[in-house]
């Protein structure tokens, strides 16, 4: 019943969305809403900004594409502050075709899809809303009524900009039906939709002998030339290709350059003029943004051809390349995996973060700085800080490889190796070791990559496995840690005496025999030494957390390891490096005694609680450190 009232509720909302008036009526319309009259590139602009933008680290943040798109943030920014920006504010890149070029599976066709799905829902608000003449096949703006003549004093009077012509249809219509009285003319609110080819076109090129050019401009209806006489009369003309259909909106090329030459020759006049050749009609008029894509090899082979340049200057290029961020690349596996039926089998922490890690090395380019190795690079563009480089380093790597991300492992390779482990499993779930292993199987059955290229692809595989064994440890070390959470209190307590005794040259007092005692200057290294503090900077390290303990005591607060990350890091890894021993034997003791079973089914539960394990790979997790700690 809950989804019949919903039903009810959504037709409902159709009738209210729905209106019809007058050219008269629209125009009272336009006076409360002039942005009811805005061309389409001027529409995907506003519709983009409508959804909100943020601005974080410099670079604009798109909410637009959030949902579907991860890690192209420079990417959009440049496509919306160098392409839809200025075409919104009708300068000449409007007049430029946007070709999106990129390596495979890099997110061309779904930055596509999403203008469209977007438009097609910004067409139902009311900052989206879209008005053309009814019966128009052109779904064409009504303030092409106007007649040229009083355009200027239309625009004083209404502040609104007109551009373009009436069809032929519509021209004829005004004529016959309406006698002239344009203000008569009935107006529709029209729904861009490309399942009913109103406002979004797409094309696909197919074998250039058997595809029609009608398939873009119309074609002639051979069955009423008898009745209206004349192959020039509108009504004997079906407007329905897709570049009429695409008028108001934008038109997809899907792989543009694969097109047959004679399909690309109305590109000219539609992107520079804003008109296209149909039949035996004068030009018509049409308002679309045309995007197309295409790979970097297509691309090359097209401005190769001299013959291409009259069309190459009326294309911008926009770069798409491969995301280099591995926490954005983990967003691309989730949501591509979320899409599946598979949402019984679990999948284990890490394991889409292996995977990530080893795609994104393989895009990355070496760099010539010194001590920047790729896996620096990696935790750098991931928003890490690495030994010798900072955050603001970035631009200058960005700047040294400006094709850094155009090729590499493509996420439908990785994609295609993890539901091989997926459906694979005999578990209901898939680990770290699990991924690694299908991605290296795929290399060994990859034919066409060469020799040199498969060993750096696995020696990619072999760098993300150590990656994993730093991150199953660290795990398990935590767990571990926050079972002796009282050890750890104690640490960091006796750590900030000394450091406070230290820092104030004073000498500690033994709580049981009153003596008085020099700092102790072993415990305080072997915390330090965890975060790697040199000996020379150990005393400006102190001084900090001496400082932040004065802040916290003036405010009355009790200062908790937990607010210096740092810090808490070294307490960890200091009370994990004493209790290795413990952890060595409780996770491979094949037969624990009660004490250690104990501790193994706390660790086990911490992880299962805390940090997203199940049962199986729990027991793997802990199996698997074990093993490292015992090598």
């Amino acid at each position: 019943m809950d989804f019949m009232k919903r039903l009810e509720e959504y037709r409902s909302l159709e009738k209210q969305l729905a209106w019809e008036g007058t050219f008269h009526k629209y125009l009272e319309k336009l006076k409360e809403r002039p942005c009811v009259s805005q061309l389409a590139h001027s529409r995907i602009y506003n519709m983009i900004d409508f959804a909100g933008v943020e601005e974080k680290d410099g670079i604009k943040h798109y909410n637009f594409f959030s949902s579907e798109i991860f890690g192209l943030d420079r990417t959009l920014e440049k496509l919306v502050e160098e392409y839809f920006h200025p075409a919104a504010r009708r300068l000449d890149v409007r007049k430029r075709i946007l070709l999106l070029m990129g390596p495979v599976s890099g997110g061309k066709s779904t930055l596509v899809a999403m203008l469209k799905r977007g438009l097609e829902r910004f067409s139902r608000t009311e900052e989206g809303a879209v008005f053309g003449i009814k019966g128009c096949p052109m779904h064409e703006e009504p303030l092409h009524l106007i007649p040229k003549e009083l355009r200027e004093d239309f625009q004083k009077e209404y502040n609104v900009y007109i551009e373009g012509e009436l069809c032929p249809s519509c021209r004829m219509m005004v004529d016959q039906e309406y006698g002239g009285n344009i203000e008569e003319v009935l107006v529709e609110r029209v729904f861009l939709s490309e399942d009913n080819r109103v406002g979004i076109g797409t094309f696909t090129p197919s074998d250039p002998k058997s595809q029609d050019i009608a398939d873009l401009t119309g074609s002639l209806d051979f069955s009423t030339i008898a009745e209206y006489g004349s192959e020039s009369d509108p009504r004997a003309y079906r407007f329905d290709g897709e570049l009429n259909i695409a008028n108001r909106g934008m038109m997809e090329f899907q792989e543009m350059l694969k097109c047959d030459e004679k399909f690309l020759w109305n590109l000219l006049s539609l992107s520079q003029e804003g008109n296209f050749k149909a039949g035996r009609f004068a030009l018509i008029y049409a308002d679309e943004m045309i995007v197309a894509h295409t790979n970097e090899n297509e691309y090359k082979a097209f401005i190769s051809n001299k013959k291409n340049e009259a069309l190459q200057s009326r294309i911008i290029v926009m770069k798409v390349p491969y995301n280099l961020k591995v926490s954005d690349e983990v967003k691309i596996y989730e949501k591509l995996i979320g899409q599946s039926d598979l949402r019984n089998i679990h999948i284990a922490p890490h394991s889409l973060r292996v995977a990530s890690i080893f795609s994104v090395l393989s895009r990355l380019k070496e760099s010539k700085k010194q001590g920047m190795d790729l896996l620096k690079k990696m935790k750098l563009y991931d928003g890490e800080d690495v030994e010798g480089f900072k955050q603001k380093d970035l631009t200058e790597l960005h700047n040294e490889a400006i094709d850094e991300g155009m090729s590499g492992v493509d996420p439908r390779y990785v994609i295609n190796r993890l539901s091989s482990a997926l459906i694979r499993t005999s578990t209901q779930c898939i680990n770290p070791l699990d991924v690694l292993r299908a991605l290296k199987e795929g290399l060994d059955q990859h034919a066409s990559i060469t020799k040199e290229e498969r060993d750096r692809l696995l020696n990619f595989i072999s760098i993300a496995r150590k990656e994993y064994d730093e991150m199953a440890k660290k795990e398990v070390q935590k767990a571990f840690v926050y079972s002796y959470e009282e050890s750890a209190k104690v640490l960091f307590n006796n750590y900030l005496d000394n450091v406070e005794a230290y820092c104030n040259g004073v000498k500690l007092k033994d709580p049981i025999t009153d003596e008085e005692l020099e700092p102790d200057e072993k415990l305080m290294r072997s915390i330090e030494e965890q975060i790697g503090v040199a000996e020379s900077a150990k005393k400006a390290f102190r001084e900090e957390i001496l400082i932040r303990l004065s802040s916290f005591a003036r405010r009355n607060k009790q200062f908790d390891y937990n607010y210096h990350e740092r810090l808490r890091e070294a307490i960890e890894k200091k009370l994990f490096a004493d209790l290795k021993d413990v952890v060595k034997i409780t996770t491979s003791t094949k037969t624990p005694d009660a004490e250690q079973l104990k501790r193994v089914n706390e660790v086990s539960a911490r992880l299962i609680k805390e940090h997203g394990y199940c049962p199986t790979c729990a027991n793997e997790l802990l199996k698997y450190v074990g093993s490292l700690l015992n090598r």
